[in-house]
C-alpha cells in the first residue's frame, strides 16, 4: 500500500474532534500522487460526505468546467479540502477542527509535492496569505519555499453571486502561464562533459 493509501485508510478512521461523529464518510481527496497542482477547498458538503469524493456537488461541476477552460480534468490535478469531514449543515470549520485535520493537509503536500497549490477560499487561503481580503489578494500569486500558492475564490462562491464568476474564470485562466514560468525556471539537467581529447604530441 503507497503512502497515500496509508494515509486515507487513516483519515477514514479519524476521531481527533467531533466532525467524526457526524460525518458519512471522510472525504481524503483524490487525483495523481506526482499531480504538479494541487486544489484545496474548504470541507466537504453533502454530496461529498456521501460519495467520500471531494467536489462533486455543483461547486465541482463549475470546477470541471474550470479545469475544461485550461484543457485540464481531474485526473490531471489533485483535489482535497483543509478538512476532510462534513461540517453539520455545511456550517464554517471550527478553528479545533482546522487544527485537528491540518496534520493530514501537511502530509498531503509533503507526500504530493505539487509545484503550485491553489487555494479555493478563504479556509485554505490561510495555508500561505494571512491577514489579508481574499477580495485583494485573489489571483495574485505567491511563492512559499519551493511551492508557488494561488488564492482564487471558492467555486460555490460563483454559485450564490454571479459576480464572483468572472473573477474565478479569470484567475483561473492564469494558470497555465503560472505553471509554464515555474518550468522555465527549473534547473536545466546539467551538460555532459565532451570527452577529453587525446594529445597526440
Amino acid at each position: 500500500m503507497s503512502e497515500l493509501a496509508q494515509l486515507y485508510e487513516q483519515i477514514s478512521r479519524c476521531q481527533r474532534c467531533p466532525l467524526s461523529a457526524t460525518r458519512t464518510m471522510a472525504v481524503p481527496g483524490e487525483g495523481p500522487a506526482d499531480a504538479a497542482i494541487m486544489f484545496v477547498g474548504e470541507a466537504p458538503g453533502f454530496h461529498e460526505d456521501q460519495q467520500g469524493r471531494p467536489f462533486v456537488g455543483a461547486a465541482g461541476h463549475f470546477l470541471d468546467q474550470l479545469l475544461g477552460s485550461i484543457n485540464l480534468s481531474r485526473r490531471d490535478v489533485y483535489i482535497c479540502n483543509v478538512i476532510k469531514c462534513r461540517p453539520p449543515a455545511n456550517r464554517e470549520p471550527l478553528p479545533d477542527e482546522l487544527q485537528a485535520c491540518r496534520p493530514y493537509l501537511d502530509q498531503q503536500m509533503a507526500l504530493i509535492k505539487p509545484k503550485l497549490v491553489v487555494t479555493l477560499g478563504r479556509f485554505s487561503m490561510e495555508l500561505a496569505f494571512s491577514g489579508v481580503s481574499i477580495s485583494r489578494i485573489h489571483g495574485v500569486p505567491k511563492k512559499v519555499g519551493d511551492v508557488v500558492f494561488l488564492p482564487m475564490f471558492h467555486p460555490a462562491a460563483a454559485l450564490h453571486q454571479p459576480k464572483y464568476r468572472s473573477l474565478i474564470e479569470q484567475d483561473m485562466l492564469k494558470i497555465p502561464a503560472i505553471l509554464a514560468g515555474l518550468q522555465a525556471v527549473e534547473p536545466a539537467e546539467p551538460p555532459v562533459a565532451p570527452p577529453e581529447q587525446l594529445s597526440l604530441f
